[in-house]
C-alpha cells in the first residue's frame, strides 16, 4: 500500500490584541486618580469645617433644627439600605435556587455523558481498534515475507 505524507493544514497565526493608545482612553492614570482623591477630601473637609462654623454662629434653635433634619435623612438612608439588603438577599436566594435546581442537574447529566463517552471510547479501543491494528501488523509482516521469498524481487 502507498503511504501519503500529508500534513494537516496550518492554523492561522494568533495575534495578540494591540492596546489602544488614544488620549480619550477610559483608563485614568494613577497620578490623576490620586489628585482627584486629594481634591475630593479637601472639598469634603472644607464643607464640614464651614458647616461647623455656620452652626456655631447660629442659635441653639437652628442647630437643633439642622440636627433633626440630619437625623431624618440618616433614618431615610437606613431605610433605603435595609430595602437594598433585603433585595440582595432575595436575589442571592434565587441564585442559590438556580444553582441547586437547574445548574447542578445539568452538570450531573454532563458528567454522566462524559463517563459514558469515556466507556464507549475504551470499549471501541479494546474491541475494534486494537484488533485492526494487530491484523494490519500481521498483514504487513506477511507481505514483507512474501516479498522476501518472491523470485522476481528487485
Amino acid at each position: 500500500m502507498m503511504e501519503e505524507n500529508t500534513s494537516p493544514p496550518a492554523l492561522p497565526e494568533q495575534t495578540a490584541p494591540q492596546p489602544e493608545s488614544t488620549p480619550e482612553s477610559s483608563v485614568v492614570s494613577s497620578p490623576v486618580k490620586t489628585w482627584h482623591l486629594v481634591a475630593g477630601l479637601v472639598i469634603l473637609t472644607a464643607i464640614i469645617v464651614g458647616l461647623v462654623l455656620f452652626l456655631l454662629g447660629q442659635g441653639a434653635e437652628k442647630t437643633a433644627l439642622f440636627r433633626d433634619i440630619v437625623i431624618i435623612f440618616m433614618a431615610l438612608e437606613s431605610l433605603i439600605i435595609g430595602v437594598a439588603l433585603i433585595i440582595l438577599m432575595i436575589q442571592l436566594a434565587i441564585l442559590i435556587n438556580l444553582l441547586q435546581n437547574e445548574i447542578k442537574p445539568i452538570l450531573n447529566s454532563t458528567n454522566e455523558t462524559v463517563n459514558t463517552l469515556r466507556g464507549t471510547a475504551t470499549f471501541l479501543s479494546n474491541n475494534l481498534v486494537q484488533p485492526v491494528i494487530k491484523l494490519n501488523e500481521y498483514l504487513a509482516a506477511f507481505s514483507k515475507l512474501v516479498d522476501f521469498f518472491r523470485p522476481n524481487r528487485r
